[in-house]
C-alpha cells in the first residue's frame, strides 16, 4: 500500500490508545501522523508513565520538579535512533553528559568511573515527561487524562470494543486498542481497585499465558533537596554494590535544561532495591501507601544514603515514592517487540513487550502502530 493509500485508508480508522506513558505516546503521535483518529486515556494527571516529572512545593512555596521515575535513557536501535534524533531537533531530549560510578558500600569508596561520553545518555529537557507531553499533544490525538479503563468488551457484530472507564462512564466505540499497561489483564488490578481486570483473557485465550501476571521488579524513589551540594561525590551518578537497601543515585539537577533549579542547591533521586521494595509492599500490601509509611521508606533510605561516610546533610526535603509494578523482569513478545491479535484487532505494547528500557518502550510503541496501519483496509 502506498503511503498516500496507506493515509486514506486509516484516516477511516477510530484507535484507543490505553496509557500514555512512553510506548502509548509513541504509538498514539505515530498513528496519528497517518491520518488516524486517536483518543489516549491515562489513569494519572498527564503523561509521562514512568517518565513522570514529579513537582513538590516546600513549605516557603520553593518549588521543586523531580525525575523520578526513569532518570535517562540510552539508545542503540537504528529506528529509535532515528526517532531520538528527531526530538532532539525539536529540543525535547539533550544529551546528558554525566560520569558515573559505582559504590562500593562495604568498602565504602567508588570504583568503576565511567567516564563521560562512554554511552550517550538522553534526558527529556525540562523533564523527563516533556516527550510524552509533546507526543500527546499532536494533531489527531485527543488526551483525556485521569481516566482509568474498567472494562474492555469486544462488540462482535460491529468488530469494536467498546471501554468503560473504572467509575462506570462509556468512554465509546473504537476500532482498534493499543494497550500499554501491564495491568490491563492482571490479578494485580483487582488488588489495587476492588475489581476484575479490563480485559477479559477468555475472548484471547492464546494471549492468556502470556500476558496474565507479567512479573515485575518493584522500587521506591526518594526524592531529596539539599541547600548545597554534596561535595564528596565526584559523580553525576551511581549504582551501589553490597547495599541491602540502595541500588542507584542520581543528581537530578545536574541534567541539562534543568532551569528551575535554585542557586547553589542540589536535586537527587535515589532509587532502592527491589528485594527492599518487595520486603516493604508485602508488609504494607499492595494498595497505594499511606503518607506514615512512606515516610518511614524515605528515613530509611536517607539513613542508608547517609551511612555511606559521603558527608549527606540533612536535606531540605525529602519524599518517598512507590513505583509497585512498574518495572518489568522478563520481556514477553520476542522478535515480534509487541503482542497483536489481528481478529481482534487488539495491540498490547510497552517495555515488558521488549526490554525493561526506555528505549525498548520506544520501539514497542513503534511496531504496534505499524501492525495498526498495516491492517488498516484499503478505502
Amino acid at each position: 500500500m502506498s503511503a498516500a493509500a496507506a493515509a486514506a485508508a486509516a484516516s477511516a480508522a477510530n484507535v484507543a490508545v490505553i496509557g500514555g506513558g512512553i510506548s502509548g505516546a509513541v504509538c498514539a503521535s505515530l498513528l496519528a501522523a497517518h491520518g488516524v483518529a486517536v483518543t489516549l486515556f491515562d489513569s494519572g494527571r498527564g503523561a509521562g508513565g514512568r517518565m513522570a516529572q514529579r513537582r513538590e512545593v516546600m513549605e516557603d512555596g520553593t518549588e521543586l520538579r523531580f525525575d523520578h521515575g526513569a532518570p535517562y535513557f540510552t539508545v542503540s536501535n537504528d529506528e529509535v535512533a532515528r526517532v531520538v534524533s528527531g526530538w532532539e531537533a525539536r529540543g525535547l531530549v539533550a544529551e546528558w553528559k554525566a560520569m558515573f560510578a559505582c559504590f562500593d558500600r562495604e568498602a565504602g569508596k567508588f570504583t568503576d568511573f565511567e567516564k563521560e561520553g562512554t554511552i550517550k545518555k538522553y534526558v527529556g529537557v525540562p523533564g523527563m515527561n516533556s516527550i510524552c507531553k509533546s507526543l500527546c499533544l499532536e494533531d489527531g490525538v485527543v488526551a483525556k487524562f485521569g481516566v482509568t479503563i474498567g472494562r474492555m468488551d469486544w462488540i462482535q457484530d460491529r468488530s469494536s470494543w467498546l471501554l468503560a472507564s473504572l467509575d462506570g462512564r462509556d468512554l465509546g466505540h473504537f476500532d482498534y486498542v493499543v494497550a500499554t499497561d501491564k495491568n490491563i489483564a492482571s490479578p494485580r488490578f483487582s488488588g489495587l481497585t476492588g475489581r476484575p481486570p479490563p480485559l477479559d483473557l477468555s475472548l484471547l485465550p492464546q494471549l492468556s499465558m502470556m500476558i496474565q501476571d507479567i512479573p515485575v521488579r518493584p522500587c521506591f524513589a526518594l526524592m531529596l533537596a539539599f541547600s548545597e551540594p554534596l561535595t564528596k561525590v565526584p559523580v553525576q551518578g551511581f549504582s551501589f554494590s553490597n547495599s541491602d537497601y540502595l541500588s542507584w543515585a542520581f543528581c537530578d539537577s545536574s541534567k541539562p535544561g534543568r532551569a528551575h533549579v535554585l542557586l547553589n542547591s542540589q536535586s537527587w533521586v535515589l532509587h532502592s532495591t527491589a528485594e527492599y521494595a518487595s520486603k516493604v509492599i508485602n508488609n504494607i500490601g499492595p494498595r497505594k501507601p499511606s503518607a506514615d509509611a512512606l515516610a518511614k521508606v524515605a528515613e530509611e533510605l536517607l539513613k542508608e544514603f547517609q551511612a555511606t561516610g559521603l558527608n549527606i546533610p540533612q536535606p531540605i526535603f525529602m519524599k518517598a515514592h512507590r513505583w509497585g509494578s512498574a518495572f518489568p523482569a522478563i520481556a514477553i513478545s520476542g522478535d515480534d517487540k509487541c503482542v497483536w491479535d489481528k481478529s481482534m484487532k487488539l495491540a498490547i505494547c510497552g517495555d515488558f513487550c521488549t526490554s525493561p528500557s526506555v528505549e525498548g518502550a520506544v520501539l514497542s510503541g513503534m511496531r504496534g502502530a505499524s501492525k495498526i496501519l498495516g491492517h488498516c483496509p484499503d478505502s
